[in-house]
């Protein structure tokens, strides 16, 4: 069965270590990344703070030894997306690309860790993830896991009544400002009491959120 983890590296044991202790106030985040060859992982890597801060990043990447080369491919000022070659300690994300074929959802640095939602084909495969990672010496933290289910929205622990009605809610204006649907209709269109469809939407919002909290790419500030 397929399964998502959220798993954490220390930035001091994995890629662009110098460069994030030298920029200080700066958000990192992944835009997808895929390994093109056994020795190198190709990131695609947005870079988000003040102009004065992202100003100094090219510098930064040119001195850090864990980045072959880069280039830049959009600036928005307060966001920079780049594409680099890692060479230098990242011979995990390689094992996981590579070796497991497993596919990183989201990653990003939070305070000082680098932070991974990875879905892998088997369970097996992360355990073989980390015992590769502790026999190469690096902090490797699992921090959570969740079966895949077949049906996507069981993902989440939604029932099928759940889902259907976050469905029917959001097609039909319930979720948007000001409201295109009020619960008294939407209970009416569904055929269900007032009461039960605000019992079943309030038990679906606290699963998501559970959910979203515990393993999104939610970061400190945002």
């Amino acid at each position: 069965m397929s399964t998502i983890a959220k798993i954490a590296i220390p930035a001091a044991e994995f890629a662009l270590r110098h460069t994030l202790e030298e920029s200080g106030d700066v958000d990192v985040e992944i835009e997808r990344v895929v390994a093109y060859d056994p020795d190198h992982v190709m990131p695609y890597v947005w870079f988000s703070g003040d102009e004065s801060t992202l100003s100094a990043v090219d510098e930064r990447l040119e001195a850090d030894p864990s980045v072959e080369a880069f280039e830049l491919l959009t600036d928005l000022d307060d966001e920079r997306l780049y594409r680099m070659n890692w060479v230098d300690d990242v011979t995990v994300m390689i094992h996981l690309l590579t070796e497991e074929k497993a596919t990183v959802l989201d990653a990003w640095v939070e305070g000082t860790q680098w932070q991974f939602r990875v879905l892998f084909p088997e369970r097996e495969s992360l355990s073989n993830v980390y015992e590769f990672a502790t026999d190469e010496g690096m902090s490797l933290s699992i921090q959570k896991i969740h079966r895949v289910e077949e049906d996507r929205h069981n993902r989440y622990d939604l029932t099928d009544a759940q889902y259907e009605t976050l469905v029917a809610a959001l097609e039909r204006g319930y979720y948007e400002i000001p409201r295109g649907m009020d619960m008294e209709n939407l209970s009416n269109e569904l055929g269900v009491s007032h009461q039960a469809l605000s019992e079943r939407l309030r038990r679906a919002h606290r699963t998501l959120v559970e959910e979203v909290v515990s393993i999104g790419p939610e970061r400190e500030g945002a």
